[in-house]
């Protein structure tokens, strides 16, 4: 499979042949499903907490005696049954984070990457950076490219002047190779990766 390369003024600088083992051939949604189900869990906070009976503040008191007033029985204020009482099996902190298989991880990159290239999305550069960190000069380099929506830039390892400049962009996100994953390309409208990126990822990615 071959794709255009262009330059930052957008326009076509030469062609380059990509593997189809890696970029082509069958989309496996589900192992792009896995992936992604997986990196959202690994991101949870897990802070959310309830009290129980022993948290909960409160006299240990019996209220009234166990026999003779006629009222239900009750050993404690803090009982799950009373308003002021603490909560039985609430939410607790807790990590979200499991294992999931290298080869699935990177299986789900590549058929997000597959579902990009099948879909047009993917637009090869022969490199992303800028003079100057200036958000400005990041928006004309996205605007000459012909770039809106979502857009998700990689390099092999990102320009800092490039990195600091779309900080301020809330739809654009800079991403390195070792670090991009099967949720950032399905998350982005367009994907602009470098030449350098894409031979990089091809031998990463390799079956």
């Amino acid at each position: 499979m071959t794709v255009d390369v262009f330059d930052s003024r957008n326009e076509k600088v030469g062609a380059l042949e990509i593997s189809d083992e890696v970029f082509g051939g069958q989309v496996n949604t589900d192992v792009i499903w896995e992936a992604v189900v997986h990196q959202n869990a690994a991101d949870r906070r897990g802070t959310a907490a309830t009290k129980t009976r022993g948290q909960v503040s409160g006299t240990g008191k019996k209220p009234w005696r166990q026999k003779g007033t006629g009222r239900a029985r009750v050993g404690s204020a803090r009982n799950p049954l009373w308003r002021t009482g603490g909560t039985v099996f609430g939410p607790q902190p807790r990590s979200y984070w499991y294992r999931l298989p290298k080869k699935v991880v990177r299986g789900g990159l590549r058929a997000a990457l597959r579902q990009s290239f099948r879909d047009e999305v993917v637009m090869v550069v022969e490199r992303l950076a800028l003079e100057e960190p200036r958000t400005r000069h990041a928006v004309e380099l996205l605007g000459r490219l012909d770039l809106g929506g979502k857009t998700l830039l990689v390099d092999v390892n990102p320009d800092l002047n490039l990195s600091l400049a779309v900080r301020n962009l809330t739809d654009v996100k800079v991403s390195s190779t070792n670090r991009l994953s099967a949720r950032d390309v399905v998350d982005a409208n367009r994907v602009v990766i470098t030449r350098g990126a894409v031979e990089r990822l091809e031998r990463v990615l390799a079956l």
